[in-house]
C-alpha cells in the first residue's frame, strides 16, 4: 500500500475530528456530556501540567460542562466537584445517574400509574434516550423504561431531549 492513500486518510480523518472540536466550542455550557474513558483525571486547571483532583474509572458516568477551552471542558460531577478534563475523554452520549438512596422505579411507561418494569439502584447509570414532561427514557443495560428526570442525574429542569 502507498504512503499517499494513507497520508489522505490520515487528513481526513483530522478534518472530521477539527469538525467535532469545533461543532464542541460552538456550545454555550451549561451542557451535559459523558466520560468515555475506563480511566479519566480531573484536573485543576485546563491543561496537563495542572495537578489531577479526581481520577474517574467509570465510563458513562454523566458530567455537567460549566466552561469551556480549546481542547478542555471544565465539569461539574454528580457529587458537585469541579475540574476540568481533556475534551478527547469525553462524549456527547447522553447518560444519567440515578439518584436518592432508594431504588427508583422504571416504567412501563412515562406514567406513574404505569406498570414498573424495573427498579434502578442509587449510583446505577444508563443511557438517556428521550425526556419529555418530566420523564426520561431510561436504558441500563439493554432494560428500558421511563424514570421520573428528577430521580436521576444528568438532565437539566424541565429538559426536553428528542
Amino acid at each position: 500500500m502507498s504512503k499517499r492513500p494513507i497520508f489522505a486518510l490520515v487528513l481526513a480523518a483530522g478534518a472530521l475530528m477539527q469538525s467535532g472540536a469545533e461543532a464542541q466550542r460552538e456550545r454555550q455550557p451549561p451542557y451535559w456530556v459523558s466520560i468515555t474513558a475506563s480511566d479519566a483525571l480531573m484536573r485543576s486547571g485546563p491543561a496537563q501540567t495542572y495537578p489531577a483532583l479526581w481520577r474517574y474509572v467509570r465510563r458513562g458516568l454523566p458530567m455537567r460542562v460549566v466552561a469551556t477551552q480549546p481542547n478542555w471542558r471544565k465539569l461539574e460531577d454528580p457529587e458537585g466537584a469541579t475540574g476540568w478534563m481533556m475534551v478527547r475523554l469525553l462524549s456527547d452520549v447522553r447518560t444519567a445517574l440515578v439518584t436518592g438512596s432508594e431504588p427508583r422505579p422504571m416504567h412501563e411507561r412515562a406514567d406513574a400509574g404505569g406498570r414498573v418494569r424495573y427498579l434502578a439502584e442509587p449510583g446505577v447509570v444508563g443511557r438517556i434516550e428521550t425526556c419529555s414532561g418530566g420523564w426520561c427514557e431510561f436504558d441500563v443495560a439493554g432494560r428500558r423504561g421511563f424514570i421520573r428526570a428528577e430521580h436521576i442525574w444528568g438532565v437539566g429542569p424541565d429538559e426536553e431531549i428528542d
